[in-house]
């Protein structure tokens, strides 16, 4: 598999993509950028104004912040993979809907699947809720589970460190913990839902790519 190529597809399927009403006010869609075999994933929760105009992720006040993040434990933006749960703009930037998840699913997950990452840090509690359900941010951020094989590492978004000054710390903190987690990567824990977690059934979607 040429795993570049397959990016590709995913970010031509996501600019032709109407699953959803959010393609009615979409400048450009935001599949995400990064390299094929990075080592960390992050994943946000929908692009923002200036991201809908660029058609990258995290190209706004949170993505300098985050780019400020990386650089402090020796990371540049170019080494690691970062994407949304949805690939267009919620209108007003707000929350994105059940149905925009839904339908914007398959995307994620194909590029879960050709990038493999040691570990996905999910910033905000959307794309937390994705693998993590029913948990409070505030009760989990900074505590890596293994859920389906994969590595986990919630975090607070960027953004709310933004709005909220008294959070800053608390990331600086969550993400100092990123070196260490990744080569300690067998020693994480496995994630025990209160319920069992049900296997998501996408692949007559996949198949478009």
């Amino acid at each position: 598999m040429d795993a570049e190529r397959e990016l590709g597809k995913i970010a031509d399927a996501v600019s032709a993509c109407k699953k959803c009403e959010l393609h009615h006010s979409r400048s450009k869609g935001v599949p995400g950028e990064g390299p094929s075999g990075a080592e960390i994933m992050f994943i946000g929760e929908g692009p923002g104004f200036h991201e809908n105009r660029q058609g990258r992720p995290f190209v706004g006040a949170a993505g300098d912040f985050l780019v400020e993040l990386l650089a402090g434990i020796g990371l540049k933006r170019e080494q690691v993979f970062i994407t949304n749960v949805v690939k267009c703009r919620p209108p007003g930037n707000r929350d994105p809907q059940p149905d925009e998840l839904q339908a914007c699913a398959p995307f994620l997950e194909r590029q879960l699947q050709i990038i493999n990452p040691k570990v996905i840090v999910t910033l905000g509690r959307f794309s937390m809720a994705k693998f993590i359900p029913n948990a409070k941010i505030s009760d989990i951020h900074g505590q890596p589970v293994r859920i389906k094989g994969m590595m986990v590492m919630p975090f607070y978004h960027p953004a709310a460190a933004l709005h909220r000054p008294s959070l800053r710390s608390v990331v600086e903190e969550d993400f100092a913990k990123l070196p260490a987690l990744i080569k300690d990567v067998g020693d994480i824990p496995v994630y025990q839902p209160e319920k069992p977690l049900e296997d998501d059934n996408h692949a007559e979607q996949l198949s478009m790519f």
